[in-house]
């Protein structure tokens, strides 16, 4: 095949390459009406029609100018924080930022806004006046969302950690409650008191009574403590002229019931603190008998009723709706069942995180065996590192009796605490290291959960508690009320079931650095769990 045959069939199926022409392009055609355009009179029937519509493109976001699109949303995220706001300024955002800021989570509905400061609250302004006489700055977390659900009177179940000031979070809207009612007379004294504050502890309900009665010693009001350990006849004569606030541990508050010297017919507030601890101490029968003798005629219906707070504040037609409140570290299935069976649709506030330990603690941890060893480091940490009042804890009397022994010879001034201790020994022991007569308090875990003594420098554990809960109820007593406190802990190898908790603890911890003898710990890597039980306190 000649090269001018493949030439002409190449140019058959291949097509011949060529200039191409040029496409003139065409106009669209103009619509063209039949009438002139100044006949149009849409524009007198709607003023819009007169206005040239803005078209998405060339710039513009449909007739909007994008540079003063995005200039005024940044300006809308560069507004003042709600610390420079007025209350009336300060908007849902606001809100949310203050209970994160504070560590305020609720559930329940209707919950009121929290407190920002005293001052901005609807607290009774004589209420109010004691407050500042007392030296309350700055309410706690607990106390800025507590106290605006308590003057709502809402049924609470408060979990907070511990040293977050849940006294005056329950205190201050009970005389607030307190406030409308009539003074006792002899016409209604021996009704019995109208607020009952139940407390699992003697300790723990002295210090609550002692924090009430700078209150109502302002206000007028009388509060007694009901506690064991004390004569019944002396507590029976103390309740002779009324009291319009009792506090009271379970097993002594039963008793005066039984016997007749306490009524609580007229009683409208309760308050339950440290109810998990209540329960744990085997106190859940004497609560019910409690809670039973109270008139079930002023319990709230379980509808929303229970929640709108108008219809909380005016009250029932011929008496008062009772308020409940429940503090609780931990919310276990009893202390469940107890809220189910007596609060009503209540408002529930968690501080933080109830189960860890407050964030101004330092956590430190040593793992020594053998108690030579732990006796020489508890020496040597008492001797040269921090300023008294300081406390110590162990897990049985006997290491506690045995300890406060070898510290006395060794020149330190020791008080101790334990169950043995008679209640008169036990308010002495508190007394004294309150005001500086001893230095050091033994203890065992008697006073690791409630008992207040200021300033407490450093809590060292001697032996580690029976439980993980406990351990953080312990270092809770020091680095109180935002104040910062250190916490020592001896580790041994029978402790190990705690260790991956306790290393968890100290990663969380803002404060705190986990020991890399722990961190590297084979019973640190995963939590292990036992059947055995541990020795218990006493």
């Amino acid at each position: 095949m000649t090269e001018e045959e493949r030439a002409i069939i190449r140019n058959k199926y291949l097509g011949i390459a060529g200039p191409t022409k040029k496409r003139s392009r065409t106009e669209r055609k103009k619509l063209a009406f039949d009438w002139d355009a100044t006949d149009d009179t849409s524009d007198k029937l709607n003023p819009a029609a007169s206005v040239e519509a803005r078209v998405f493109g060339a710039g513009g976001r449909g007739g909007m100018d994008t540079t003063q699109h995005h200039n005024g949303s940044s300006n809308a995220f560069a507004e003042k924080p709600w610390t420079e706001k007025s209350l009336d300024e300060m908007r849902e955002r606001d809100w949310r930022i203050f209970r994160e800021d504070f560590g305020i989570a609720s559930r329940g509905g209707h919950i009121p806004k929290p407190l920002r400061s005293w001052k901005e609250s609807d607290i009774p302004p004589d209420v109010l006046s004691a407050i500042e006489k007392i030296g309350y700055k700055e309410p706690s977390p607990i106390q800025r969302q507590a106290i605006p659900i308590g003057l709502q009177n809402r049924d609470l179940i408060g979990i907070a950690e511990t040293g977050s000031g849940k006294t005056a979070s329950f205190v201050i809207p009970m005389l607030a409650y307190i406030s409308k009612l009539p003074r006792l007379s002899d016409a209604n004294r021996q009704l019995g008191p109208y607020a009952l504050i139940i407390s699992p502890t003697r300790e723990l309900a002295q210090q609550i009574e002692v924090e009430t009665k700078k209150f109502t010693d302002q206000l007028g009001y009388n509060c007694v403590s009901i506690v064991g350990g004390r004569d019944m006849n002396e507590q029976a004569f103390s309740l002779r002229n009324g009291a319009e606030i009792i506090v009271a541990t379970p097993g002594r508050l039963k008793d005066c019931i039984e016997r007749h010297i306490l009524v609580l017919s007229q009683c409208l507030y309760l308050v339950l603190d440290e109810a998990d601890k209540s329960i744990g101490m085997g106190f859940a029968d004497e609560l019910d008998f409690i809670l039973d003798s109270m008139p079930a005629s002023n319990m709230k219906p379980d509808t929303e009723e229970s929640e709108d707070p108008l219809a909380l504040l005016e009250g029932k037609t011929d008496a008062r709706y009772r308020v409940t409140m429940l503090y609780s570290a931990t919310m276990p299935s009893s202390v469940e069942r107890l809220a189910k069976n007596y609060l009503r649709r209540p408002a529930t506030i968690t501080i933080g995180d109830a189960n860890q330990a407050v964030g101004t603690v330092e956590q430190r941890v040593e793992l020594i065996s053998g108690d030579d060893k732990k006796r020489q480091r508890l020496f040597q940490l008492l001797s040269t590192h921090y300023e008294p009042p300081m406390i110590v804890f162990s897990t049985t009397i006997q290491s506690v009796d045995a300890l406060a022994h070898d510290l006395r010879k060794q020149g330190f001034n020791v008080t101790t605490l334990h169950s043995k201790k008679t209640q008169t020994q036990r308010e002495e022991a508190l007394a004294n290291l309150r005001s500086g007569q001893s230095d050091i308090l033994v203890a065992t875990d008697l006073a690791g959960r409630g008992i207040d003594v200021p300033n407490v420098s450093a809590v060292i554990n001697y032996s580690f508690p029976t439980s993980f809960e406990a351990y953080i109820h312990r270092i809770g007593r020091t680095g109180r009320a935002g104040k910062k406190g250190i916490a020592f802990t001896f580790l041994e190898p029978s402790d190990e079931q705690f260790f991956y908790d306790l290393k968890q603890e100290l990663s969380r911890s803002p404060v705190s650095t986990v020991p890399r003898e722990l961190d590297r710990h084979p019973a640190a890597q995963s939590r292990i769990v036992r059947n055995e039980k541990r020795r218990r306190e006493d």
